[in-house]
């Protein structure tokens, strides 16, 4: 770990730079960098990282081999040649040290009706120590963090003695392959570390995910005769009942399950959209529900594919329309595994040593019944993924937020991370 005078210059440029961090933080929440509208968020931050100096590589999805790699996810409803990946290069000269990845993803949920929040979605309002915006929180403080983690090494006189690639990316919350894109790019580390919004914990596992559309057809007549015809959204409700049932089954299982036996129903399930029909008196002809379920770490995708598909045939035989008229399932997003950081890593201690440093004690950890970004690194190319960032509240919902206060620590344990982890060369210039 960085000794005591080397983290109090780190603290010290922490602090001078806060009030820039905090400004950098509000520009990129302003940015609604939704699925599909990223670039100019993206364009945005390769000048503020060719400006510090670094070497900044701009791709797009489209520019790397996505389709011939076993664990990208499709994309059927965005182009990928308009997701836009940056990569911002520390190069060390006579490198030294550990090398290094810090990841965050800037893409962004839909925020819903504006109405229904308390300040603009994207106007980072600040106040009693908060700001709130889609965003904030999930994951934009994370970025801001490992950003100015390496502006504060700087400021302090340093350079980290090891490549660090600064990298943002999109298809986080619908794929997760703006992270393999990176990969697929031919950019690699000793570590990774993305700061996702923990509050100061490591993210010991995450679940994987599932997105599926479906699609059921129906019979439309007046609904003054509706019994000649067939209703389409009632018989996809059927369809997600029986989703229901199947995860309650998974859930069950879940109780025997080496990591997630102690965390109650971590198997999620939600039916997020719904679209169908065409008229108020006419019984639908159609419906599409778009769905997302949770697997377990150690759950083959595959496997979890089928037990979907299983359990809507299953329910389709049950109904005297569908058995005749089968629903059709579409793979449309994630096809994501779980991850489980084991204990006893390097990285990991060097983590907990700087997480020590700043905040007094140990470094908690957590379970998380989400995906997140670390099972590339860790399944797939065998480098050490750390999940660990700063303290918000309300991801995907009305006023999501971030704790000011835990930024700046966040930002000084990443700096003192980086410091250990990659070591420290006196700055040139």
């Amino acid at each position: 770990m960085p000794d005591a005078t080397i983290l109090a210059r780190l603290a010290a440029a922490v602090d001078a730079n806060f009030d820039r961090e905090v400004a950098f933080l509000a520009d990129i929440v302003r940015f609604p960098s939704l699925r599909g509208a990223e670039a100019p968020l993206q364009d945005w931050l390769a000048r503020a990282f060719a400006a510090r100096g670094y070497a900044v590589d701009r791709f797009t999805l489209a520019e790397v081999p996505l389709a011939a790699h076993p664990k990208a996810s499709p994309m059927v409803d965005v182009d990928p040649a308009g997701s836009v990946q940056v990569v911002a290069a520390h190069r060390a000269e006579a490198p030294t040290g550990r090398s290094l990845i810090l990841q965050g993803h800037i893409d962004v949920v839909p925020e819903g009706p504006s109405e229904m929040w308390t300040h603009p979605p994207y106007a980072a309002v600040i106040r009693d120590g908060w700001m709130y915006g889609r965003g904030a929180h999930d994951m934009k403080a994370g970025v801001s963090c490992m950003v100015f983690a390496m502006d504060a090494i700087r400021a302090a006189g340093f350079a980290p003695a090891a490549d660090v690639y600064l990298q943002t990316v999109t298809e986080e919350e619908s794929t997760g392959n703006g992270a393999l894109a990176t990969l697929l790019r031919g950019y690699r580390a000793d570590a990774a570390l993305i700061p996702e919004p923990t509050g100061h914990a490591i993210t010991r596992a995450h679940t994987g995910t599932l997105w599926f559309r479906l699609k059921v057809r129906g019979v439309p007549v007046h609904v003054a005769v509706a019994q000649d015809g067939s209703n389409a959204i009632l018989s996809a409700m059927r369809l997600v009942d029986a989703l229901h049932a199947h995860t309650r089954a998974l859930n069950a299982a879940a109780k025997a399950h080496p990591w997630y036996a102690s965390v109650p129903d971590p198997i999620k399930f939600n039916p997020g959209i719904i679209r169908g029909g065409d008229w108020a008196s006419s019984t639908p002809a159609w419906c599409e529900v778009d769905c997302r379920i949770g697997l377990l770490p150690g759950t083959e995708v595959a496997e979890a594919m089928a037990g979907v598909e299983r359990a809507v045939r299953e329910a389709a035989r049950g109904d005297a329309f569908l058995a005749n008229n089968p629903p059709e399932i579409v793979w449309h997003g994630f096809q994501a595994d779980g991850y489980v950081l084991e204990p006893g890593s390097e990285a990991e201690a060097v983590l907990a040593a700087a997480h020590a440093q700043v905040h007094g004690g140990a470094m908690p950890e957590r379970r998380s019944t989400a995906v997140n970004d670390t099972r590339f690194y860790g399944l797939y190319f065998g480098i050490p993924a750390l999940c660990y960032g700063p303290k918000g509240e309300g991801a995907h919902a009305f006023d999501e937020r971030t704790s000011i206060e835990d930024l700046r620590r966040c930002t000084l344990t990443i700096a003192a991370f980086i410091a250990d982890w990659c070591g420290l060369k006196p700055r040139a210039g």
